[in-house]
């Protein structure tokens, strides 16, 4: 009883926090470039999980190793830049609803290389969750020309990558500490990251002082994307590997339900707003990504 309550615990908060992501995306793309907002994202994250779980690396079997570089790559990586690409032509709550294709992605993945059992009903939900997907970017297209809906799949990708990711966690790491796993996840990518960064001339920029205005921007963006790191990726990431430990990999990534409710209204706040039609068809998503969870 306690570990079934304690999900639903993991799963609200983790809604309240990765909801918050997709507008902190978008304020740190203000003075950031999409590439420096993913870096600094993994490098903020990777500072704060070196410094509290440094120890716990000693933990990670070295067999396990590969496994952690996997997860960081599908986990985190891939995901960090296409997120942020994404935003720089779709609004953060578009971005946000189509993320919660992520369990569907999760339950054929399962079903096709992880031996997953399945039911005729998720089969239904996968597809009524692709076709409000489909609704919700053809709609925004036509009725947002000024937004390239085109970045939509760079969303779908990342959320197939999320998919890969709890999969491998689920089999693989289960064993591990969440704290081992994030922050042999963030060791993996703070050299790579910290690369990206410095060839983007980001240092550079950033010592340019006399274009004051400019530079105000970046500063401003760089601590959102600083809170994106530490918390939203960092201590989330954490919470998240917890999540899938003591439930179930389509369970865990079920928490994208509530993520959009969350930056719907953080878009609000923005003055970003849905059609209709795209209320219509992240409505569908919902109920084809329950359907899919459902056991």
């Amino acid at each position: 009883m306690e570990s079934k309550q304690l999900k639903w615990g993991y799963l609200f908060v983790l809604s309240l926090v990765w909801g918050s992501s997709f507008i902190l995306i978008k304020k740190g793309l203000i003075g950031l470039t999409a590439i420096q907002v993913g870096s600094l994202r993994i490098i903020f994250a990777a500072l704060f999980l070196l410094i509290i779980g440094f120890n716990s690396l000693s933990k990670i079997p070295r067999h396990k190793w590969k496994f952690i570089v996997l997860t960081s790559v599908f986990g985190t990586f891939v995901p960090a830049f296409l997120f942020a690409i994404a935003e720089t032509e779709l609004d953060s709550g578009v971005t946000a609803i189509l993320n919660s294709l992520t369990p569907l992605s999760t339950l054929l993945l399962g079903i096709l290389f992880f031996g997953v059992a399945f039911q005729k009903r998720q089969v239904w939900g996968v597809l009524i969750g692709l076709a409000g997907s489909l609704l919700l970017v053809f709609n925004g297209a036509v009725n947002h020309p000024n937004q390239n809906y085109f970045y939509a799949i760079l969303v779908v990708i990342a959320s197939i990558c999320y998919a890969i990711n709890v999969n491998l966690i689920k089999r693989y790491l289960s064993d591990l500490t969440p704290l081992s796993i994030t922050t042999g996840n963030f060791l993996i990518l703070s050299l790579p990251s910290l690369t990206i960064l410095y060839f983007t001339g980001f240092f550079n920029t950033a010592s340019l002082t006399e274009v004051s205005e400019s530079l105000t921007a970046m500063q401003e963006s760089i601590l959102y994307i600083m809170i994106l790191g530490v918390v939203g990726t960092g201590i989330a990431n954490i919470l998240f590997f917890k999540l899938i430990q003591i439930s179930s990999p389509v369970f865990a990534t079920s928490v994208t339900y509530l993520i959009p409710i969350v930056a719907f209204f953080w878009g609000l706040l923005d003055n970003e707003m849905l059609t209709s039609v795209q209320f219509f068809g992240a409505f569908i998503i919902l109920i084809g990504v329950y359907l899919s969870a459902k056991k």
